[in-house]
C-alpha cells in the first residue's frame, strides 16, 4: 500500500481496496468448486447471488431452444468471476446500485443481472433475472412481476452502457482468457465498436458509436476512410464501459502494486504467466492469533492477555481483582492498564476498519471471524464503533429482505439512508473522488 500511496494515484487506491474486500478467496475456492462440480445454483449461492428464474418456466414461456441456451449459459457462468468484474462506485467500491445489465439475449429476452437500489444495497447482493424485451415497460393492471423486488427496482430494463453480453469474458469461465485481447482503452476503441455494430445489426460493423468519457462523450467512426474520433452526435449506440476502459487489475499489474496471487485466479490466469495460486481460506488482517496472547504494560510489569473460555481476559490479575477493576471501570473509575486495553479492544479494535470493510462488502462470516479473532468467539461486545458498526449492517440487511420480499416503496420520498454515509478514513484510503467502472 506504501508504494501505491508515493503514486498519488487514488484510483489505484480504490482498486486496491476493491480487490483487498469486494470478492473473499473463500468465496472464489467455494464458488468455484461447485461451478467445477455442474452446480450452478449452488455456484450462484456462494457467491451471494439471488437467482429469480426458473428453466422450466423459461421453457414454457419460451420454448425449449431458448431454455437449452440458458442452461448453457448458466453452467459456463463463473458468478464470483462476475461479481469480480461488475461496476462499482466510489468511495467504498460498493457495486452500481439500481443497474440492470445483459449477459446474455436470446432474441427479444435477456439474462440479466440487477443490483438493488442503494436503500437495499446491505450484504451486496445482486440478482439474476430472464428480461422479456417484448413485454411492457410496465406490468398490465392485475399482472404481477416476475419477482417482487422487480416492483421496487428504480431500472429495470438493461444499461446500455453496462452490457456484459459483448464481453462474455467478464463472466464465462470458459472464455476468462479473452481478457488480455478485450482490455480496452482507446486503442481498441474501433475494434469494438465493430463487435457492437454487428449486435446491432450492421453485419460489415461500419458505423459510428458513441463513447462515454466522465462527463463528455466523443464519436469513433468505424469502417474505411472514418476518422478515428469525431465530434459528438446524437442517436448512436454507446460502446460498453467494458470496451472504454483499461481494466483495473491490468493497471494494478503494470504499476507493480498488485501480484497476480492477489487477482481472481481465472484473472490472474489470462492476465499473468503461470500464477500462483490464490489462497486464503480465513480473512486476513491485522487481528493477533488467538493462541498468541499480547503483551500489555501495567503497574511496572509486563502482563498478559489472551482467550479464557473464548474471551479475552487478563491472564495476570486474579479474577476477583479483576471484578473490582471491572466495577471500577463502571463507576468511571481508571481501571488497570490490562482491563482498559481489553475495553478498547471491544469497543475500538485495531482492525475495525478492515471490519468495516468486509461488512460493507457483504462479508460478514469474514468480518466475524475477524471480531473472533481479536476478542474471542465468546466475546460480549460493549458499546462503542465496532458494535455500531455490526448493527449498521444488520439493518442493512434486513433493508435488503424487505426490498427482495416487494416490501418497500418503489419511490421513496427523500429520507435519511439506511447505508450510513462515508466515515473518516481509518488509516485506509477511501477516494472520494475515483473513476468507477
Amino acid at each position: 500500500m506504501s508504494a501505491h500511496l508515493a503514486t498519488g494515484d487514488p484510483r489505484l487506491s480504490f482498486w486496491l481496496h476493491v480487490r483487498e474486500f469486494a470478492v473473499p478467496a473463500s468465496v472464489i475456492e467455494t464458488a468455484t468448486a461447485r461451478r467445477i462440480a455442474g452446480d450452478w445454483a449452488g455456484a450462484c449461492a456462494a457467491a451471494r447471488v439471488d437467482v429469480d428464474l426458473d428453466l422450466r418456466s423459461a421453457a414454457q414461456r419460451h420454448g425449449r431452444e431458448l431454455a437449452d441456451r440458458l442452461r448453457c449459459d448458466l453452467r459456463a457462468l463463473a458468478p464470483d468471476l462476475l461479481r469480480w468484474h461488475l461496476p462499482r462506485v466510489a468511495p467504498l467500491g460498493l457495486l452500481r446500485p439500481g443497474l440492470t445489465l445483459s449477459l446474455a439475449r436470446y432474441g427479444a429476452v435477456h439474462l440479466v443481472v440487477r443490483t438493488p437500489p442503494d436503500r437495499a444495497s446491505g450484504g451486496q447482493r445482486f440478482s439474476l433475472a430472464l428480461q422479456d424485451g417484448t413485454a411492457p415497460r410496465r406490468p398490465a393492471h392485475g399482472r404481477a412481476p416476475e419477482h417482487p423486488a422487480d416492483a421496487s427496482h428504480p431500472h429495470p430494463h438493461p444499461s446500455p452502457r453496462f452490457r456484459l453480453d459483448l464481453h462474455r469474458h467478464l463472466w464465462d469461465a470458459g472464455r476468462s482468457g479473452e481478457l488480455p485481447l478485450r482490455s480496452g482503452g482507446p486503442d481498441r476503441w474501433a475494434a469494438e465498436a465493430r463487435i457492437l455494430l454487428r449486435a446491432e445489426g450492421r453485419p460489415d460493423g461500419a458505423g459510428a458509436v458513441r463513447v462515454r468519457l466522465g462527463a463528455r462523450e466523443v464519436v469513433v467512426g468505424t469502417g474505411p476512410g472514418a476518422p478515428p474520433v469525431l465530434p459528438a452526435l446524437p442517436v448512436l449506440p454507446v460502446l460498453p464501459d467494458a470496451a472504454v476502459r483499461v481494466p483495473p487489475d491490468l493497471e494494478l499489474l503494470r504499476a507493480g502494486l498488485i501480484g497476480p496471487e492477489a487477482l481472481h485466479p481465472l484473472v490472474a490466469a489470462a492476465l499473468a504467466p503461470t500464477p500462483p495460486a490464490r489462497t486464503a481460506a480465513t480473512p486476513s488482517g491485522p487481528g493477533r492469533s488467538p493462541d498468541r496472547p499480547r503483551v500489555v504494560r501495567c503497574r511496572g510489569s509486563l502482563h498478559r492477555i489472551g482467550l479464557v473460555d473464548g474471551v479475552l481476559t487478563a491472564l495476570d490479575h486474579h479474577p476477583d481483582e479483576v471484578r473490582r477493576e471491572e466495577l471500577l471501570m463502571e463507576l468511571t473509575g481508571t481501571p488497570l492498564p490490562c482491563l482498559r486495553t481489553i475495553d478498547d479492544a471491544h469497543r475500538r479494535p485495531e482492525g475495525l476498519a478492515d471490519v468495516r470493510a468486509r461488512l460493507d462488502h457483504g462479508d460478514t462470516a469474514g468480518a466475524l471471524a475477524a471480531v473472533e479473532d481479536l476478542l474471542g468467539p465468546d466475546a460480549t461486545l460493549r458499546t462503542g464503533p465496532l458494535r455500531d458498526a455490526l448493527a449498521e449492517a444488520a439493518e442493512r440487511m434486513v433493508a435488503h429482505g424487505l426490498f427482495r420480499a416487494g416490501l418497500t416503496d418503489p419511490a421513496p420520498r427523500r429520507r435519511a439512508d439506511v447505508r450510513p454515509r462515508p466515515r473518516p478514513q481509518e488509516n485506509r484510503a477511501h477516494p472520494r473522488h475515483a473513476n468507477d467502472r
